[in-house]
């Protein structure tokens, strides 16, 4: 498996690709922005995309689901729970700040406890871990977690804005992230990459 990370959109949203090194079947997570940056990439690598996964909705997270899809034929992947925001400026926040960006719908929901699949050696296994959105995933790959905005390096994700719990995010990170091992990766939605020991130690919001 390798994983190549990109900082994109207004908001500095990590962009991770990640491909099976055999087959070069790769997955765009969280393509925020920067879609000619993203495309770059994957033209380099001579990759094939079957899937976009969005962890969740919100704009910073989606906004070049479309433009990917469309130079791709990429499937675009998200839980149930948050599929509305696609299409939904509103729900999606970008009404607010004078975007309203719609994209191209869910061509496929997910839920806790699926697999996605890559080539021969990638392997995702979707964790729903709802409290910054309803819908919120995270993917377990092996060693790798890619959190969204549920965990960051020492802090956790917003739960203010519509749909958020703080209760229900502390809950979706005692159950699905701290069973893990020390040695997990941790690649978040947004800021440095960190560990679970690191973070079962150091994060001020799980002690």
């Amino acid at each position: 498996m390798k994983i190549i990370k990109l900082e994109v959109g207004n908001l500095g949203t990590n962009c991770y690709i990640v491909f099976c090194e055999e087959t070069r079947e790769a997955a765009v997570i969280d393509p925020g922005g920067n879609e000619g940056d993203i495309l770059r990439v994957i033209a380099r690598e001579k990759l094939k995309v079957p899937y976009i996964i969005n962890t969740h909705g919100h704009a910073d997270h989606i906004m070049a689901n479309s433009k990917i899809k469309q130079a791709t034929g990429a499937k675009i992947l998200i839980h149930q729970q948050d599929a509305d925001m696609l299409t939904n400026a509103r729900s999606n926040l970008s009404a607010f700040i004078g975007n309203g960006l719609v994209c191209d719908p869910a061509d496929k929901t997910v839920a806790d406890g699926d697999a996605i699949d890559l080539g021969t050696t990638v392997h995702l296994k979707v964790l729903h871990t709802p409290g910054h959105t309803q819908g919120g995933i995270s993917l377990l790959a092996g060693s790798v977690l890619f959190s969204g905005d549920t965990l960051f390096a020492e802090s956790i994700g917003r739960t203010d804005f519509p749909g958020g719990s703080y209760q229900q995010l502390l809950k979706s990170i005692q159950e699905k992230f701290m069973p893990l091992a020390d040695d997990v990766k941790v690649l978040p939605g947004h800021g440095p990459e960190t560990t679970i020991g690191w973070e079962r130690r150091m994060n001020p919001f799980i002690q």
